[in-house]
């Protein structure tokens, strides 16, 4: 049998010769890249492995609240709108049909200024009559005075020398009826005289009494003149209710009104906002009503122009409560109500309560049970947590006062951080 067959085998396929040991590494890299997936997993494996142990060990990082000193403020927050301290509903005085409306809604006005027109042709009419009758009063009051009066003057001094005449014929008969010279007829006839021009004379009397001031038909007559002159302003007041004025400076926030409505007393046309004071009208929840009081400050925004900032001043705390919303309304004054505010529009308001300076703040995050009777924190010491109970103070809207239990610089940890009680944690600040 011939040994050189497998190099001659070997020659005749026309692959060359390998040596033992390169053969053998070239296997082993095929296994290893055939297995590669495999490989890779295990070395994920072995980092995670490494990275549990070291966790395990100095703890996961954390980043942490550090106790500090600062000024604290602390709000409550509410709703409400803005209005006026009170509003004037204008309607009409008398029943007429409305003939033209000057102005509209949200039209600012002044005092005096015409809004709404009525029909007013009966109401001159009636003003005409009233002028005719007061004409007439003063014509017969003056008549009184300048014929009346003086005509009865001149009969009383008629009166009072037919009166002085029969007197002087009186008294001449009675002389010669006691001497026998008249007869007893002529006697009574002097004496008939006599009464009749007394009579007369009276009579005059009296004319002239009740023509003169302070006399009956004096005062008739004035009273004819007063009572005309009386319905004169009334109809003349009734024809400027045709016309309907704003009663003073302000917007105009509604309007009822258009040409053809028939105005009736008691019915609102339309309703001004007087120029003035500005107010601002929240619901504050019942259970806030400790905290406040009238004169604290506030920061308010309406919800149009939520970047603009008014001050204002509470003013007012209703004694009573809506028991439907459990709230209570509060009413703040603007001094200086800015030019976009406009009636009934949305605003939100942060009441100050309370301020401190330089006190202990924590963030609220870092508080748990902050509503309970024992809130407490969660604190780092030698790189572990613990709890801590604490004592809180003002609340403000990021932050808490701490009164006891902590001290400025430490370290506390978030209540969302998900660490537990003893966790061994890296602390990283913020």
């Amino acid at each position: 049998m011939d040994r050189r067959l497998p190099q001659s085998a070997a020659v005749a396929t026309g692959e060359p010769a390998e040596s033992g040991g390169g053969f053998r590494s070239a296997h082993l890299l095929r296994r290893l890249w055939a297995y590669r997936w495999f490989g890779l997993a295990l070395a994920v494996a072995a980092g995670v492995a490494a990275w549990q142990a070291s966790r395990a060990l100095i703890g996961p990082a954390v980043v942490v609240d550090v106790v500090r000193r600062g000024d604290l403020i602390q709000t409550v927050v509410a709703s409400g709108h803005v209005e006026t301290p009170y509003r004037v509903e204008i309607g009409s005085q008398i029943t007429g049909t409305v003939e033209e409306v000057l102005v509209e809604e949200g039209q600012t006005v002044a005092k005096g200024q015409p809004l709404i027109l009525l029909d007013n042709r009966e109401l001159r009419a009636a003003l005409v009559q009233a002028q005719g009758a007061v004409a007439q009063a003063e014509a017969r009051l003056r008549q009184m005075q300048e014929l009346v009066l003086p005509a009865a003057r001149e009969a009383l001094t008629q009166t009072q020398a037919v009166l002085l005449n029969a007197q002087q014929s009186h008294d001449r008969t009675v002389e010669l009826a006691r001497t026998g010279s008249a007869t007893r007829a002529a006697l009574d006839e002097a004496v008939r005289a006599l009464n009749v021009a007394r009579t007369q004379a009276r009579s005059a009397e009296l004319q002239v009494f009740t023509a003169s001031p302070g006399g009956s038909d004096a005062i008739m007559a004035q009273a004819q003149l007063d009572q005309a002159r009386a319905n004169l302003e009334t109809a003349s007041s009734r024809l400027g209710y045709a016309t309907i004025s704003a009663p003073r400076d302000g917007i105009l926030i509604s309007r009822a009104v258009e040409r053809g409505t028939v105005a009736q007393p008691g019915k609102a046309l339309l309703v001004l906002a007087p120029r003035g004071e500005t107010q601002l009208v929240i619901q504050l929840d019942e259970r806030n009503l400790g905290l406040v009081a009238p004169g604290q400050p506030a920061l308010a925004s309406a919800d149009a122009f939520p970047n603009e900032r008014m001050e204002a001043v509470l003013v007012y705390i209703n004694p009573g409560i809506d028991i439907a919303r459990a709230a209570v309304e509060v009413k703040l004054r603007v001094a200086e109500p800015p030019a976009y505010l406009r009636q009934d529009m949305t605003v939100s308001v942060d009441i100050e309560t309370a301020r401190r300076s330089r006190t202990l703040v924590v963030p609220a995050r870092s508080v748990r049970d902050a509503v309970s009777p024992a809130p407490w924190v969660m604190r780092l010491r030698q790189g572990r947590a613990s709890r801590q109970p604490v004592r809180l103070g003002l609340r403000g809207a990021s932050n808490i006062e701490i009164l006891d239990g902590v001290a400025e610089g430490d370290e506390l940890v978030p209540a969302n951080s998900g660490v537990v009680t003893g966790q061994r944690i890296r602390a990283v600040r913020p």
